[in-house]
């Protein structure tokens, strides 16, 4: 470990990760005493705890085990910068709290999800975070509500009238991004849909399509799928740049398949923003790690997981009105952030 020294202050299981040189789901994972780390790792892991003098609130763990501080959340994501946000909102949510947080993870099989809610059910969870795509599981919503377990809902594109959930506005979002873009002259723009199975991607594809009709004079759009993988976004990107009449833009659904977007203009020698402008979605550390920086909307992915995990708490506590009232849909800012990768349309004269 290249550092000793006791911090003061607050010490967060951030601290202890990278002092460790570890994720913070192994960090979560070994100080919740999960099977599965390795002995070394585990080692390396409490020797950090030992050295920043990190001591999370036993007495509130201890209430945790016994019950109401149990709290799972699920995961497949196919963005690790997105889950990484969503961790960090996930854990510093629990610490605060005093929660017990129990990470499991699964493929994106309905099989694998069943087997990964059962054990959370089995494991005496208070209530279930579930970020997309397991927020628009119908069955693991169900099966958690028929097993009393509260199940929160985040990422979704609209509200569920059948679980709690923590969401941003992508209509609102995807149109703000659409204006800017046509702002910069751009009439011809491409468009890089998400996963099918998120409504999300369904509210992103709307509010580009509602502003590209309300401009003024026309724009055209070229839509592509993607399903929020860098891979899919580079094989988009060439479609459109391969068509006759090539966008001078394009608006990727998250910053994964916006980088690989770059990556397509980059290998045609193409200058951005100066032949063709590039967004993305979500403001991830990927954003300002490819080069131009990215133009983006930012999602507060942190926030929305550390206000799910309160939801949770605030309504396992108050299990007497659980079934008398309606889901809570809380709704949290975006915010468009303009970085190198846009630009006014080119001068083709």
């Amino acid at each position: 470990m290249s550092r000793s020294k006791k911090r003061t202050g607050g010490v967060t299981m951030d601290h202890v990760a990278r002092e460790a040189g570890v994720s913070l789901m192994t960090v979560s994972r070994v100080m919740n005493n999960v099977p599965g780390v390795k002995a070394s790792t585990r080692d390396s892991v409490m020797r950090a705890v030992k050295a920043l003098g990190y001591s999370p609130n036993a007495a509130a763990r201890s209430l945790a085990r016994n019950g109401a501080g149990r709290i799972g959340l699920l995961y497949s994501n196919p963005s690790a910068g997105y889950l990484s946000q969503f961790l960090v909102g996930a854990l510093d949510g629990a610490q605060t709290s005093g929660a017990l947080l129990v990470i499991e993870k699964c493929d994106a099989s309905l099989e694998s999800e069943a087997a990964a809610i059962g054990r959370l059910i089995a494991g005496g969870m208070a209530g279930v975070i579930l970020p997309a795509p397991h927020a628009e599981s119908d069955s693991a919503i169900a099966a958690l509500r028929e097993a009393g377990v509260v199940a929160i809902a985040v990422g979704t594109g609209h509200a569920r009238p059948d679980a709690h959930g923590v969401r941003m506005d992508d209509f609102a979002a995807a149109a703000e991004m659409t204006r800017h873009l046509i702002e910069l002259g751009h009439r011809r723009i491409g468009f890089i849909k998400g996963a099918v199975n998120q409504t999300a991607s369904v509210e992103r594809l709307l509010g580009f399509e509602t502003e590209i009709r309300r401009a003024d004079p026309p724009a055209d759009c070229l839509v592509e799928p993607g399903d929020f993988t860098y891979r899919s976004g580079f094989e988009a990107a060439e479609r459109l740049l391969s068509s006759d009449h090539p966008p001078t833009a394009i608006f990727a659904s998250n910053d994964d398949m916006a980088a690989g977007a770059l990556a397509a203009a980059h290998r045609r020698g193409l200058d951005v923003p100066g032949d063709l402008s590039v967004a993305g979605f979500d403001d991830t550390p990927l954003a300002t790690a490819v080069w131009p920086e990215l133009t983006t909307i930012r999602q507060p992915v942190a926030r929305m997981a550390e206000a799910a995990l309160r939801l949770v708490l605030q309504e396992s506590r108050d299990q007497s009105r659980r079934d008398s009232r309606a889901p809570i849909d809380q709704l949290l800012p975006h915010q468009l952030i303009v970085r190198a990768s846009t630009g006014q349309v080119p001068d083709k004269s």
